[in-house]
């Protein structure tokens, strides 16, 4: 049985504007090997992505061809809205393989077609597509004329659809519980990843109403001067009297994410962790105030800077980033980033994770909101305090 998460008509649509961004940069084909992207325009949806697989996008075809390891050839047709001749398999005797690669099944496969010779479009930045990929695909269709196809897609889905917000605020609901659950969780005496361990399972868990599925990045919890390293996991070590804990996650529902970072301290915070902690909640509470349709990412930014460097404070990289469908290792679309120079305009039904955090030499303070552009300005995904979480210091036996 097909279970689509999406009316085949949004799945349609959503493939007539990758075309018609295929035909205003002279793509005939696109191969498209982001599994964000598989999912997106087509329902694909299975943790295979470690083994090579796409779909092949014609200009000139209805439907897009799944390519993929033949025993995943079943997870296509239940998730997918393909029929059944556009979801082609490979032989297993191409996995892994010393003699041939899954690419070269792809150019015999467009050879038949006689697509050898034309434009072809790759997804050269992806994760999931390798050097050997692009140098076999060179070597099997030495006639094709190649062009960098990255984020094509990824650009099409920046505007999210009112099936897919919904989605997202789910997401969000499941991250304000994954949150609780962790602020409440630590205490002095308890191991690092004994508190992982209970997000993970609010995570998928979700709530009453829906369940979660895993997100593209595990929990991040840097304590004490670890703080100052942003994208730290967790260890088996015990919180200690005086420890900052940086909690940032994510929930996700049908792939789509809302992430939330805050900073927890056992006992009572330094003045210096107080102090970087209103900066960065003046910071959040002023730029989401200048949310708007027609504002650039680049202008969003000045908003924060401004508000930091009166106290003193630089930050280097950027505050923010588009968000939304994704699979591991991240759940960021590589669009638009909030940071100088990116001049892309704000759009009603964009997603952003607003992350601007704060990095020190021996702590840091994360305090994040995702945040979805409306007609007039914001709204705020996720309902959990915008504050530096306090934990009363309470020793457990």
């Amino acid at each position: 049985m097909v279970v689509l998460t999406f009316p085949i008509s949004e799945f349609q649509e959503r493939l007539t504007k990758t075309k018609q961004r295929m035909a205003d940069s002279g793509i005939d084909v696109l191969l498209v090997t982001d599994p964000a992207n598989m999912n997106y325009l087509t329902g694909y949806d299975a943790w295979s992505f470690y083994v090579h697989q796409l779909l092949i996008v014609m200009i000139d075809e209805e439907q897009p061809i799944w390519v993929g390891r033949g025993q995943d050839r079943s997870a296509a047709m239940h998730t997918t809205w393909l029929q059944e001749d556009h979801i082609i398999p490979y032989a297993d005797n191409y996995v892994q393989s010393t003699v041939r690669h899954p690419m070269d099944f792809v150019c015999d496969l467009l050879k038949e077609r006689n697509r050898d010779k034309q434009t072809i479009a790759v997804e050269l930045d992806a994760y999931y597509f390798t050097a050997k990929c692009y140098m076999r695909l060179i070597q099997g269709m030495p006639n094709a004329i190649f062009k960098d196809g990255t984020n094509m897609v990824n650009w099409v889905r920046i505007i999210k659809s009112e099936n897919e917000i919904t989605y997202i605020k789910h997401a969000a609901k499941i991250a304000e519980k994954a949150m609780q659950v962790a602020f409440d969780a630590i205490n002095e005496g308890v191991r690092e990843c004994d508190v992982v361990a209970g997000i993970a399972h609010a995570q998928i868990s979700g709530t009453e109403d829906f369940g979660g599925d895993y997100p593209a990045i595990v929990p991040l919890l840097p304590t004490g001067e670890k703080t100052s390293a942003c994208h730290l996991t967790w260890t088996d070590d015990r919180f200690k009297q005086g420890d900052p804990v940086i909690i940032e996650l994510a929930g996700c529902y049908k792939r789509y994410h809302s992430p939330l970072a805050r900073t927890a301290v056992i006992g009572m915070p330094t003045e210096e962790m107080q102090f970087v902690s209103d900066v960065v909640i003046e910071g959040i509470n002023t730029t989401l105030d200048a949310v708007r349709p027609g504002i650039t990412c680049e202008e969003l930014e000045l908003v924060w800077r401004k508000v930091i460097e009166k106290s003193g404070i630089k930050k280097e990289s950027r505050m923010g980033y588009s968000m939304g469908l994704n699979y591991p290792p991240d759940w960021g679309e590589h669009t638009a980033s909030l940071r100088p120079g990116d001049k892309t305009i704000l759009k009603p039904n964009m997603t952003f994770h607003l992350i601007p955090g704060i990095w020190m030499e021996n702590m840091g303070v994360e305090i994040s909101e995702s945040f979805r552009v409306t007609e007039t300005g914001c709204e705020v995904l996720a309902d959990f305090p915008r504050e530096l979480m306090i934990k009363p210091n309470i020793r457990l036996a």
